[in-house]
């Protein structure tokens, strides 16, 4: 099985997919990781600041990734922002069988009422060095962008709305279950509760 988890940054992608590490014991490649050990050993002239052209250049590694995980029967976590909307199309249904995915946001009033959790927890899996652009005003544009990605696009969608630690653990129920059809059914409602 391989659980692809994207989503705006600060929702808690890292921090979801280190509690399914402990859970479940599978491993997870951080896409964020890759791209600067791609870049930083000049393996292509992108920055960390080229997203548009970063998204399909680290996809197209990412995806062969995923398919040789699938092929081998292993298990693995993919987590970060370089997901493109039309990620389906390049899997065959033997391969989407055994793919979970979910964004993971933050809703507007979660953002206002806990904006110092957010913050006082954004290093708790990985050290942030610079997070001056982190106002909540900049969190909300970032959560409403995935949300609005994920509508276009009928992608699961799912808000963080009140207990971060609650709602997480559910999604982590959801997300490792080995019924491939209670999990399209439970984030398909999850997704319709939230249009």
């Amino acid at each position: 099985m391989v659980i692809i988890i994207t989503g705006a940054s600060h929702s808690g992608k890292t921090i979801l997919a280190q509690k399914i590490l402990e859970r479940c014991k599978f491993p997870y490649l951080s896409i964020d990781h890759l791209k600067m050990g791609l870049i930083r050993s000049k393996n292509t002239n992108l920055t960390p600041y080229d997203d548009d052209a970063l998204t399909p250049y680290l996809w197209n590694i990412v995806r062969e990734i995923i398919k040789t995980v699938i092929e081998n029967n292993q298990n693995l976590i993919v987590e970060g922002c370089y997901i493109p909307a039309d990620w389906k199309q390049d899997f065959e249904q033997r391969y989407l069988t055994e793919i979970r995915f979910c964004c993971l946001c933050l809703s507007p009033k979660y953002i206002r009422t806990h904006f110092s959790d957010i913050i006082r927890h954004a290093s708790d899996i990985e050290l942030r060095l610079d997070d001056s652009e982190c106002t909540a005003d900049w969190l909300e544009k970032e959560n409403s962008r995935y949300a609005v990605f994920c509508k276009k696009n009928n992608l699961p969608l799912i808000t963080i709305e009140t207990n971060y630690i609650e709602e997480i653990n559910a999604l982590i129920s959801i997300l490792t279950s080995g019924d491939v059809n209670a999990v399209k059914s439970e984030l398909k409602k999850r997704l319709g509760a939230q249009k």
